[in-house]
């Protein structure tokens, strides 16, 4: 199993970081601005574990979006 993962960074705005949890992850507001507090706080928040493939995916998907919306946020999974 594989944990997904947001980074912090300076310049992403918290909202789209909102945006990404719920849309990606399946989390209700409440807990997409829990995990979203926890990534600017910490510097890193866990969204989720899943199995490889689909982990691999969503981290694909968090960066594309991400990127097309000129965004550095970086998303990471690693192995649980």
């Amino acid at each position: 199993m594989f944990l997904v993962a947001l980074l912090n960074d300076d310049y992403t705005p918290m909202e789209f970081v909102v945006a990404i949890i719920q849309e990606y992850f399946n989390k209700d507001r409440e807990t997409a601005m829990q995990i979203m507090l926890k990534v600017h706080r910490d510097g890193k928040g866990v969204c989720g574990t899943y199995s490889k493939d689909i982990a691999l995916t969503k981290v694909e998907l968090v960066l594309t979006h991400a990127r097309k919306a000129g965004h550095p946020l970086q998303c990471v999974m690693e192995e649980v």
